[in-house]
């Protein structure tokens, strides 16, 4: 069954979860210089509290993660879904968001989650992830949960997939599979993901992702 949030079993555990995020920042840092085109993003100190993966797919979807002491979550926005009420989100998606994530999601200015069409979230000493008592409207994927969140069930031919099609860029399976373990980066990979860059030009980019990198 695909992961959305009628199947959160799909969805890795927090740890998991956060360097998965961290490598598919990498990855669009790595195939796009230019921070406005990149699908993933990876904020390793976005605040004092917390880091912040972020989705955008440039047609106004996208979903933002936030990850901190208290544990993670995550909500997002898909404007072609049935769930989708400019303004108003679907009934109970933040009903039971645990107040620990509230200052960090809800009442944070950099997220728009009055059009909000999922959310999910998972506390650090839970065993899995939860969402709210949300009863969604009839159709395959009524919140868009399944098309935006398909990617973080962590397969590294997804991202292979998704970058010649985006990007238009064939890349080695290898070379994902190495940045999703996270493999400390060096010229040669970064070379063989997009050959025009080199460690230097992406310095801004690992230390703002948190990404390992090779020393020496």
């Amino acid at each position: 069954m695909t992961l959305s949030t009628r199947n959160l079993k799909a969805l890795p555990d927090i740890p998991t979860l956060k360097r998965l995020t961290q490598s598919l920042a990498m990855l669009d840092a790595m195939l796009s210089p230019e921070w406005e085109y990149r699908y993933y993003s990876f904020n390793a100190a976005w605040s004092d509290e917390a880091a912040m993966a972020s989705m955008r797919n440039g047609s106004g979807d996208h979903w933002f993660a936030i990850f901190c002491q208290a544990g993670a979550a995550l909500h997002g926005l898909a404007h072609e879904a049935p769930a989708f009420r400019p303004g108003t989100p679907w009934p109970g998606i933040f009903e039971r968001l645990p107040g620990e994530f509230r200052a960090n999601l809800l009442e944070e200015p950099a997220f728009t989650t009055s059009d909000s069409t999922f959310c999910l979230w998972r506390l650090s000493h839970e065993e899995r992830w939860t969402c709210g008592p949300v009863e969604l409207p009839p159709g395959e994927d009524p919140d868009g949960s399944a098309e935006l969140l398909g990617i973080l069930a962590g397969r590294p031919e997804q991202y292979v997939e998704f970058a010649a099609d985006y990007y238009e860029r064939d890349l080695d399976l290898g070379d994902v599979e190495a940045i999703y373990r996270h493999q400390p980066l060096s010229d040669a990979l970064v070379r063989r993901v997009n050959p025009d860059l080199d460690m230097a030009s992406l310095e801004n980019d690992i230390a703002e992702i948190g990404y390992p990198r090779q020393v020496g």
